[in-house]
């Protein structure tokens, strides 16, 4: 693969993004409402229990987490499978296709020049904005560069999960045409159980069993977790590597799925 061949997409990207920038603006300020939501009724839960600790979180725990969960979802999401429908119906695929590139490897760098955006625009000052907090709290810098590092390498992983993942959701644009519902039902249910709006260690024992081996923990829970620092080096390792395993059976799959779609594709409108 030719890294060259592809950068004018990662152009492309920033380009789209900051061409749209109060689209963009729009939906981070709803983000931004939701989390407040998010903070003011755990707060109403921890101020009725007695020790002021649920499930190993205290009420800073707790509002760390949801404005990391939070930001992470922002920063690592895809538009994978709404740009696969798009293109299916219009029929730009096709134009896509006849390119000597790579159809996923360029959907990927498109959406990495819109990280880079976010990552100058969002992430630096929204992380400012938590230590800062922290501080103001307890008084100590709770700050650590070496566990942000360890941050950013489990988000590229969850952002590769989520990609592939959503690519092979997307796929399926090629038999429904459709996945406007589809996409809205799936969006939910990765939310959910990725731990995006609750951490999973307050799901019944059993259910924690289950998901902390299913894909949904690695594209959320396990990053905000490690910023934290509620993890052991043992506990981050082992989810680190369970985010590069589904991350290549994602793309696997994804590659399997293209090769036996695109023999039979139908373009609407073109």
């Amino acid at each position: 693969m030719k890294i060259k061949a592809y950068l004018p997409f990662i152009s492309g990207g920033i380009q789209s993004q900051l061409a749209y920038k109060w689209n963009f603006f729009g939906f981070f300020i709803g983000e931004i409402f939701f989390t407040f939501v998010m903070y003011y009724l755990w707060k109403a839960v921890f101020l009725h229990t007695d020790t002021g600790i649920i499930n190993g979180f205290t009420i800073l725990d707790m509002t760390v987490y949801i404005f990391v969960s939070n930001i992470t979802q922002f920063l690592t999401g895809t538009d994978a499978s709404y740009a696969i429908g798009e293109e299916i119906v219009d029929g730009s695929v096709s134009m896509r296709m006849i390119k000597p590139v790579s159809y996923d490897i360029s959907l990927l760098f498109n959406e990495i020049g819109t990280k880079v955006v976010l990552l100058v625009l969002i992430m630096i000052p929204v992380f400012t904005g938590i230590e800062i907090f922290r501080y103001a709290q307890t008084g100590a810098i709770a700050f650590s560069a070496s566990r942000l590092g360890v941050y950013l390498v489990s988000s590229i992983l969850s952002y590769l999960v989520l990609f592939y993942f959503d690519l092979c959701f997307g796929f399926l644009a090629f038999v429904l045409k459709n996945l406007w519902g589809f996409n809205l039902l799936k969006g939910s249910i990765v939310r959910f159980l990725s731990g995006g709006m609750i951490p999973l260690v307050f799901f019944p024992a059993w259910a924690l069993g289950i998901l902390r081996f299913l894909p949904f923990s690695s594209m959320c829970y396990t990053p905000v977790m490690i910023y934290t620092g509620n993890w052991s080096a043992a506990q981050t390792l082992a989810s680190m590597a369970l985010q590069l395993f589904w991350a290549v059976a994602f793309w696997l799959l994804s590659r399997a799925i293209w090769h036996t779609t695109v023999k039979r594709l139908t373009v609407q409108g073109g």
